[in-house]
């Protein structure tokens, strides 16, 4: 049964049933229910916390051997991804730079910088990021892979080429100078014999007795032959691919005709001064890409250093060219 409570109300000087208003009822309810929410919370979490059920349990342990797997994973993707950065290396460093070819870009293979920000982002991923980030990485790697196979296969073929590279390749003097002594000008800035100026003399001028054999210093195609006016007198130019040309100038008579093919030690005509020249010599250019550069360093198929040492002494010094 329940108890009724009264009150002393001092304004009418008497006892009085005491009644709750609704409102307070209402608040206690609400009170009560939240209350009781709350802790059906915290017991509820309790519970799944430290007593999950068996198909958590097993989730738990499938979510363990997923993050182990990851890390596995991630592991040999790492060491993957170092032994490929030391083939890389090598490729650049070594096998391309023994066949003259340009490095890669390391715009076409991922850069060290990214991959190491992308090992620190690992972390932080939820598993689902960490799945994709997996499987982006070894898409990277097979894409570097790849780049690499077909730069192995380019180096490939650089070894099957670098035989005839090198016999297109100027290695030997234009006529016979076993002595040395038909250096008769060098190349770089010379007074010349008609004007007394100083000029820029592109070649080596070998003086010799008219109607000596000059020869061809690499296998290639013959592509100017003749006197074109241009003051080199009966010349011939050989073309010999990989961005290299010869010119051989002021020839008494020259043996070859254009597009004729020729070898290494071939002769092409016979010492002469015809052009601008003031006496018998055979005016030797070599051209790379279409540059001049000094023919002194293209001799080593006929020379001992010691030999090299002394005609690079003879063509240094400052003499008046033959043309």
């Amino acid at each position: 049964m329940k108890k009724i409570k009264y009150y002393y109300n001092t304004n009418t000087l008497r006892y009085e049933k005491l009644e709750t208003p609704l409102r307070v009822k209402l608040l206690r309810v609400l009170g009560f229910i939240s209350a009781a929410i709350v802790t059906a919370i915290i017991i509820v979490s309790i519970a799944y916390r430290y007593f999950p059920s068996a198909n958590e349990k097993k989730l738990m342990e499938e979510n363990e051997k997923l993050e182990d797997q990851f890390e596995s994973l991630e592991q040999a993707a790492r060491k993957l991804s170092q032994r490929l950065t030391e083939l890389e290396s090598r490729d650049n460093d070594i096998y391309r730079t023994i066949f003259e070819a340009n490095p890669i870009p390391d715009s076409i293979r991922a850069l060290e910088m990214a991959q190491q920000k992308e090992w620190r982002l690992v972390n932080s991923m939820t598993n689902s990021e960490l799945e994709n980030s997996i499987v982006q990485t070894l898409n990277n790697l097979n894409n570097r892979m790849s780049n690499q196979d077909k730069s192995y296969g380019e180096i490939t073929k650089f070894i099957a080429n670098k035989e005839e590279l090198l016999a297109c390749t100027p290695a030997i003097q234009p006529v016979s100078n076993s002595d040395l002594k038909r250096v008769a000008s060098g190349f770089g800035s010379r007074i010349d014999p008609v004007y007394k100026t100083i000029k820029f003399h592109a070649g080596l001028d070998f003086s010799a007795p008219q109607g000596t054999p000059i020869y061809a210093t690499a296998n290639g195609s013959i592509r100017t032959a003749g006197n074109l006016g241009n003051g080199y007198g009966n010349h011939v130019i050989i073309n010999h691919g990989y961005g290299y040309e010869t010119l051989y100038g002021h020839m008494f008579k020259v043996k070859v005709k254009s597009g004729q093919k020729v070898k290494r030690g071939e002769i092409i005509g016979w010492v002469g001064s015809t052009g601008k020249s003031t006496g018998p010599h055979c005016h030797y250019e070599v051209h790379k890409n279409g540059r001049p550069i000094d023919p002194i360093y293209f001799f080593y198929n006929d020379l001992t250093p010691e030999q090299f040492d002394r005609m690079l002494k003879m063509a240094a010094s400052s003499n008046q060219s033959f043309d």
